[in-house]
């Protein structure tokens, strides 16, 4: 090959180079800048909306410290067994998450729910450290009208961070995670194998730090076709959480939003619950 042909080689493999260079970057720089509107899918309520649902409930705003205001509901059975702090997913708001919590109601439990700031009438800055504080505000108080041994932290996928974070801090009857997560980062990673997603992340999660540090028991439920949270991942976060008290449930062909349509996961929650 003569050297004017290995030159034009050379031109074209470093023009090629710098082609993917800059696709490579943008990419990163576009995940960077839009991560929350990949992250968080809220929908907006007004604030006269009045809410509808079967079961008793009371409407709450709780002021935090930065004069945030967070939107709860409280739903409320006769003889209840108990009171599930419900953290949830990353779409919609109470709306839809107070229709879908009411399978615990049926159980006969006490449940209170509340959305993140941004999402339906809850107002405020969103943040990592929002939502930790947030959800300590609504323990805290839950604490007025039930002892800690009457409290179950329920995170349904997103909202596993919070409750995880929340059980490692405080003395509850138990910890249930349903398509938990072991990172964001983690989850991150199976979306966008080839992009330095630990770097350009601002909301961490870190699951596995925070189970480690739970001293309640801990239930994990994940369905094996999750597209959205990887079984894996579940499976790796029960890996490393505390042996001696943690219970894994694996839902046969269940994926992200569907467990409840399984009567694996309806057995799950009656031996979680018993």
């Amino acid at each position: 090959m003569s050297f004017t042909a290995q030159k034009r080689i050379k031109s074209k493999l470093k023009k090629f180079t710098l082609v993917i260079l800059g696709f490579y970057l943008m990419i990163s720089a576009s995940l960077y800048m839009l991560q929350e509107k990949l992250m968080f899918f809220p929908t907006i309520l007004d604030q006269n909306h009045v809410y509808e649902f079967e079961h008793n409930f009371e409407e709450l705003f709780l002021k935090a410290e930065d004069k945030a205001v967070i939107n709860a509901l409280h739903f409320k059975t006769e003889n209840p067994k108990g009171v599930i702090l419900y953290f949830h997913g990353n779409a919609g708001d109470l709306q839809r998450w107070g229709k879908i919590t009411g399978y615990y109601v049926d159980l006969q439990y006490d449940v209170f729910v509340m959305d993140y700031r941004t999402y339906g009438k809850s107002t405020g800055p969103l943040s990592e450290q929002a939502f930790y504080d947030d959800a300590q505000m609504c323990y805290d108080h839950l604490l007025e009208y039930y002892s800690s041994k009457d409290i179950i932290i329920y995170g349904r996928s997103l909202g596993s961070g919070v409750a995880t974070n929340l059980a490692s801090k405080n003395n509850a009857n138990q910890l249930i995670l349903e398509t938990p997560y072991f990172s964001i980062a983690d989850v991150a990673k199976y979306r966008f194998p080839i992009i330095p997603v630990k770097k350009l992340l601002k909301y961490e999660l870190p699951n596995y730090q925070f189970i480690k540090d739970v001293s309640c028991k801990i239930a994990i439920i994940h369905g094996t076709e999750d597209a959205i949270v990887p079984f894996k991942s579940g499976k790796k976060l029960f890996d490393i959480a505390p042996k001696d008290r943690t219970t894994f449930y694996s839902i046969e062909g269940a994926g992200h939003g569907d467990l409840i349509q399984f009567d694996d996961f309806k057995n799950a929650i009656q031996d979680i619950l018993k």
